[in-house]
């Protein structure tokens, strides 16, 4: 199964599997048996279920992650049109109606490419669900957390690969376990909004039963199935509402940036021929308004954490729509707006 990056129930889930070991001991009584087969049975088909689930929605995530970064990794090139150009107006304040995007400079721009380039390099070979912790936490975060120092003191910009990748998470985490922190594991819980508490699922131990009282302990069994099957569902409603959530999100993201991507090439060919913004045209000038304004949007949308931590490992993360939604709907006023 996938590195249930989204929700913190992997020890659980792999010990509630263990249930497969079978029942043993002394069941003598047919009933008792039944019962125990059909609370084995029905706890495997919960768990498949709730792979599934882990797994289509990590796969969403991770295309949103993905997607994020390699925008984020995109503005390095837009930094250096922008700075070819003299003389341009200061648009930090650059609106278009009622639509307010987040300010930025360039430093941040440059700071962010730089950290998304460093883990873009290293998700080629990371678990399944890595890219989409960093969709759950706010890419933007993760991306300047990459340029921050490893717990071996070296800088994590100048690492590569997956050594950069685990160097970001482990930073994300607190740092490294031997300095105190939480390590690369924890790292990528707290990006993958992982905290669900791990023993709130059954592990099995109640299906190896023995002895006398085998109906009871099958009956018990029986009941202890219905609480996990009644936290699966929670878990899987859980992530059908993030999967549905990340989906609409990267729609609107890709949308957004292909009319970004169609601006700033407009920009590129501008900047080839002329630097002077007092030459630019009036259409000139208004696409790279509007390429500028993309930016910003872009560069919001990308910090967003998609998921909020739980306060309690016995209660789930927050998925949170109040900022999604509200910048989902800033992504449908710029699209018809301009």
């Amino acid at each position: 199964m996938a590195l249930p990056i989204i929700l913190g129930v992997g020890a659980a889930v792999a010990a509630a599997a263990g249930i497969g070991t079978g029942i043993h001991g002394g069941v003598k009584m047919k009933e008792a048996t039944d019962t125990m087969k059909s609370a084995k049975e029905r706890h495997e088909n919960n768990i498949s279920k709730f792979e599934s689930a882990n797994i289509t929605t990590s796969k969403v995530m991770d295309n949103l992650g993905k997607k994020e970064m390699k925008i984020l990794a995109g503005f390095s090139d837009f930094s250096e049109v922008w700075s070819n150009i003299h003389n341009k107006p200061d648009f930090k304040t650059l609106n278009k109606g009622d639509l307010k995007v987040t300010q930025y400079t360039p430093q941040e721009l440059k700071e962010v490419s730089v950290g998304a380039g460093v883990l873009l390099g290293g998700l080629g070979g990371a678990a399944v669900g890595t890219a989409g912790g960093f969709a759950a936490a706010g890419a933007t975060t993760a991306a300047v957390m990459a340029l921050g120092t490893a717990s071996t003191g070296t800088a994590i910009a100048s690492l590569s690969g997956v050594a950069a990748t685990n160097a970001a998470l482990a930073a994300l985490g607190g740092g490294a376990i031997a300095a105190g922190g939480g390590g690369i594991a924890l790292g990528t819980t707290i990006l993958g909004a992982s905290t669900l508490g791990v023993g709130l699922l059954i592990g099995g131990v109640i299906f190896s039963i023995s002895g006398s009282a085998v109906s009871d302990k099958a009956d018990k069994a029986y009941s202890q199935m219905l609480e996990a099957e009644e936290i699966i569902d929670d878990i899987c409603a859980y992530l059908k509402d993030l999967k549905s959530t990340a989906s609409k999100y990267l729609d609107s993201l890709n949308k957004v940036n292909a009319r970004y991507s169609e601006w700033f090439s407009i920009l590129k060919e501008t900047v080839k021929n002329k630097t002077d913004w007092n030459s630019f045209s009036q259409e000139e000038k208004l696409n790279a308004e509007n390429t500028v304004l993309a930016v910003g949007l872009l560069y919001e949308m990308c910090k967003v954490k998609l998921v909020l931590a739980s306060k309690s490992e016995t209660e789930k993360n927050e998925i949170n729509y109040p900022v999604i939604n509200s910048v989902l709907d800033k992504s449908t006023t710029f699209l018809k707006t301009i």
